[in-house]
């Protein structure tokens, strides 16, 4: 979709497809995101000025507040990470650096942008490859040029036909070696200084093999090799570091498990740490990847957390600070529920329907067995740990768990849910705490 018509009012209807409820939560993403193409609209003086509306969104796990930002940066084609905030740690204890989410999102925008240059140069490519192959089918020895053509023609018509598809020619390619990097350390070469990664990989040598493939596997290696040969990666650096710096959205989860005031011992020490190592990259600053320099000034930076045992003002004031909205998000309801089970297009019942259908097997759901099954996700998350709709999964597994077992089955032709079948297969579970732990 072209970004110039993703108007909020757009936005959040296309975010409707896919997640039910939480109408303050698409609104708040759905300004956001405008407000940067609004940015890059604005005359220069003022355009660097003004920041992202980074958000902090605040509820129980399963109402959306992942989904939410995945499918943002899907609907804007923005380069996208969720990292968890728990995985990093104050500099000087073991953990992940905080820098490496702007590498990673680096690497992700640099691997969009090469992908979307090689679907340009495909056609172009796959020509290339077609003539390596023929090359390498052709008999070796002396013979004429007027003999050759005609053979290569011949030859080229049997690849297109499929008949060569079973004979194997000899191919020479490059093989993955072992980073260095990854004797010396068992964080490999992710955590390592760029530079110190290059350097490392100049010192290895280059490792090729031959071996017989077939035809099909030949074709698609060399297709491969001549996209790598055609694609000018210095522009697609270039690019892909503009649309980072620009359009990269980050998605830092369970943010509440390092906010709260220190304790002085275990694992509270690093908190405020680690939000005093965040504050940098969310403010704005320059990070060192392997394709050079980085500024992370514009990344939208979206937050989110349960805050159960802790609440946002918990956090140190200068991170709140580059926190501007924040939003809470509804616990689900029954009727949440029901309307997750159908609506989305990624509906639970519509991806079973599917599975089901690779079988040759029709499956339907009762509207009371809809019913059934929203209450029992209500009653089991209000029983045990309240997990929103992730619970709907594990019910749905276990509802249909006998006739995936059973399938293929040629007696089995249709097999229709019904609010009695609900009944039967749940409610047992549900009366059985101790059960209700480990299947539900």
């Amino acid at each position: 979709m072209n970004t110039d018509n993703l108007t909020p009012k757009i936005i959040v209807k296309e975010l409707n497809k896919y997640i039910i409820g939480q109408d303050e939560a698409k609104k708040a993403v759905a300004i956001a995101l405008r407000n940067r193409w609004r940015r890059q609209r604005v005359s220069n003086g003022l355009r660097e000025e003004i920041t992202p509306n980074n958000i902090i969104l605040i509820g129980p796990t399963g109402v959306g507040k992942t989904e939410i930002a995945r499918r943002l940066a899907k609907l804007s084609g923005a380069p996208f990470i969720k990292v968890e905030a728990s995985k990093y740690t104050e500099v000087g204890y073991v953990g992940r650096d905080v820098e490496s989410m702007v590498r990673d999102l680096m690497n992700i925008s640099v691997n969009m942008v090469k992908a979307q240059g090689i679907n340009k140069i495909q056609k172009r490519a796959e020509e290339l490859g077609e003539e390596r192959l023929l090359n390498l089918l052709l008999p070796k020895g002396p013979s004429d040029t007027l003999n050759m053509s005609d053979t290569k023609e011949k030859l080229r018509k049997m690849l297109r036909e499929g008949k060569l598809k079973n004979r194997q020619v000899e191919l020479t390619m490059d093989i993955q070696i072992m980073p260095f990097a990854e004797i010396l350390t068992p964080m490999g070469m992710e955590d390592i200084t760029p530079s110190i990664q290059e350097m490392l990989g100049n010192m290895l040598p280059k490792k090729r093999k031959t071996q017989k493939v077939s035809t099909e596997e030949a074709k698609r290696i060399l297709v491969q090799q001549e996209a790598q040969k055609l694609i000018d990666m210095e522009e697609v650096i270039h690019e892909a570091k503009t649309i980072m710096e620009e359009n990269g959205i980050i998605f830092v989860d369970e943010i509440d498990k390092i906010a709260g005031r220190e304790s002085g011992r275990g694992p509270d020490v690093s908190r405020m740490g680690v939000q005093r190592d965040l504050l940098p990259i969310i403010e704005g600053s320059s990070v060192m990847t392997k394709y050079g320099m980085v500024k992370t000034d514009h990344i939208l930076f979206i937050s989110a957390g349960a805050f159960t045992t802790s609440k946002p003002s918990d956090l140190i004031p200068e991170f709140q600070g580059r926190f501007p909205i924040r939003v809470e998000l509804k616990s689900l309801t029954k009727e949440d529920f029901k309307r997750i089970l159908v609506e989305p297009e990624n509906a639970l019942t519509k991806q079973y329907i599917a599975l089901f259908a690779t079988e040759g097997i029709g499956l339907s759901f009762e509207k009371g067995a809809l019913d059934e099954i929203a209450n029992y996700a209500t009653i089991v998350n209000e029983m045990s740990e309240n997990i929103g709709a992730r619970r709907l999964h594990t019910i749905m597994f276990t509802l249909l768990e006998d006739p995936l077992f059973a399938l293929p089955d040629k007696r089995m032709k249709r097999v229709a849910i019904t609010a009695k079948d609900v009944r039967e297969r749940l409610s047992d579970i549900v009366k059985d705490k101790d059960l209700t732990k480990y299947i539900l």
